[in-house]
């Protein structure tokens, strides 16, 4: 098979750890350098929190795997500093169509809004996205990265974990505060931990086949139900970097994986779908099952679960790696604020409460779409069937097409850390709700403005392009009181000199910002270090702030 990509080879070295005559602590360490254990361990080094992260391996993934970085996987990743890199080389795209048998059913588009800095999605090969990851984590202080090093042993010791760490040069022992356990859907220390992840497998297998072609297809995902060159099952077109295309075809619970995975087998699927006369080469192949499956919890002690050793679902959706930052976001900032001493350990429980809701959101969406791609029944086909006929003429009969419900960012609408609204809003920014982007100053993002390492404050100030006395004392007060450190950008001032340490200004020339948070005068939004909205007023209530601030360090 061709190659496009060569995968690099790290070297292991020889740590200074594993001469000492006690085991090393550190504050953190994360087991696996895939995708969501390296985001750990960027996300804590950005913290200021030292950190290790271990894996067995020395090279990145093999293969495609997982392709597809929804718009708030961006945004995460663009904290961490792989971001642009990601958008560069990957495929942008926001449409998206849905065929039955001949026919276009329909087509939509997942970012209909514009003046957004990320789209909706694109696809890149995960090899690239972990390279990109570990150059990062070269460039970062506080951050280590060993390869070859296995974890065969963990024990919970009162107020530390001790880790056993096999490598080529013998075994030695590390101790941490808290171990971040990011080692994949067949997790070793969640067996050695005598752990279970239980829910459902289903009975369809679908094979990945990546094909190096030169077409005029458009960067879009087009999804086929029954399509005549794969009667009665499903296809799945995705374009990459380096012309490389992800196809995925149904093949039923009955077809042996190492017979279908084989170019002779592979290679006529293929011409049936693109036509006898496309040139096109194969690079890589594999077949999958669908599993929806969590742990009962994430967090066991000082062991926290993250990813697909947490949670694992179906491919269709971009449900996996998605989510997977999305635990890693959700988790870091707190870790920091309770080594610190500025948050309860309770506040840890938090992740459990918001991910597991998070977890099962995504088990439902995924069930569901493998229910309608691999209906159980004849009558289940039927439906389906009907369904698919209805949508290309009725819209409300689209609702119910399923072709892989597309990730989106996880609202934690009943989190304990959220204060309740006291006033009305229009707008989608609710408590509990990840922050929308807009376009601020001459060519900033408010995303890239309000960072992930601090908790910050947006105030649209009750006169326009001004701040009163008693606003500016307010607003100072917060920003001074050192319990939590709190940014505050203040929106449209005429004169933003002479401001306080902790309180800055952006103007919003289109109008956005203001657009999409209901920014009426006087109003003031807490966001959390991991850009999620914890609570919003109509009024500048500082006593009201710095209780919502202490609710949602676990402290209310």
């Amino acid at each position: 098979m061709l190659q496009t990509h060569q995968n690099p080879v790290y070297a292991y070295s020889h740590s200074p750890d594993q001469d000492a005559p006690t085991p090393v602590h550190y504050p953190v360490i994360v087991v696996g350098a895939g995708p969501v254990g390296m985001a750990a361990g960027l996300d804590a080094a950005k913290q200021g929190i030292p950190t290790v992260i271990l894996d067995d391996n020395n090279t990145v993934s093999i293969g495609s795997r997982a392709v597809c970085y929804a718009k708030r996987a961006l945004e995460i990743l663009d904290r961490l500093g792989c971001g642009q890199r990601m958008v560069d080389k990957g495929i942008t795209w926001n449409l998206g169509k849905v065929f039955f048998q001949e026919d276009q059913v329909y087509s939509f588009n997942l970012l209909p809004e514009s003046d957004h800095h990320r789209p909706a999605f694109i696809n890149l090969q995960q090899y690239y996205l972990e390279e990109y990851m570990v150059d990062q984590i070269q460039q970062s202080e506080n951050l280590q990265l060993r390869w070859k090093s296995r974890v065969t042993a963990v024990e919970e010791k009162g107020d530390q974990v001790e880790i056993q760490v096999e490598t080529p040069d013998g075994d030695y022992r590390l101790t941490c505060d808290y171990l971040i356990v990011a080692d994949g859907a067949n997790s070793g220390i969640r067996k050695m931990m005598g752990l279970e992840s239980s829910g459902q497998v289903f009975q369809d297998r679908f094979l990945i086949a990546d094909v190096v072609m030169e077409t005029d297809f458009p960067p879009e995902r087009w999804f086929w139900f029954d399509p005549p060159f794969h009667q009665g099952g499903s296809t799945l077109l995705h374009r990459q970097a380096d012309n490389v295309w992800r196809i995925d075809f149904q093949l039923g619970w009955d077809a042996d994986p190492e017979e279908e995975k084989k170019p002779d087998n592979v290679i006529p699927r293929l011409k049936a779908m693109l036509g006898e006369e496309t040139e096109f080469e194969l690079e890589w192949t594999s077949v999958y099952t669908f599993q929806c499956r969590r742990m009962e919890k994430f967090r066991h002690g000082r062991l926290f679960f993250v990813g697909d050793a947490a949670h694992q679902v179906s491919p269709f959706g971009a449900r996996g790696a998605n989510s997977g930052f999305q635990d890693t976001d959700n988790l870091m900032w707190k870790i920091k604020l309770v080594l610190d001493g500025k948050a309860p350990d309770k506040l840890l429980d938090s992740y459990d409460d918001e991910r597991i809701p998070a977890a099962d959101e995504n088990l439902l969406n995924s069930t569901r779409s493998t229910d309608f791609i691999t209906p159980k029944s004849e009558m289940s086909r039927t439906f389906r069937n009907a369904t698919l006929l209805l949508a290309e003429e009725y819209p409300f009969a689209r609702t119910m097409v399923n072709s892989g419900r597309l990730s989106m960012p996880a609202v934690y609408r009943q989190s304990s850390l959220n204060t309740p609204d006291e006033a009305s809003f229009n707008c989608k920014m609710t408590p509990g709700t990840p922050s929308t982007d807009a376009p601020v100053n001459d060519g900033d993002w408010f995303l890239q403005l309000i960072g992930n390492n601090r908790f910050n404050g947006l105030y649209f100030p009750q006169e326009n392009g001004t701040l009163s006395d008693s606003e500016l004392t307010t607003l100072s007060t917060l920003t001074a009181q050192s319990e939590i450190p709190l940014n505050i950008l203040v929106v449209g001032l005429n004169d933003g000199s002479g401001l306080p340490a902790g309180i800055t200004t952006l103007t919003d020339s289109k109008g956005r910002l203001t657009e999409r948070f209901d920014g009426q005068p006087g109003t003031f939004y807490l966001f959390r270090p991991d850009q999620h909205v914890t609570a919003r007023w109509r009024e500048l209530n500082p006593q009201k702030i710095k209780s919502a601030l202490n609710r949602a360090t676990g402290q209310g």
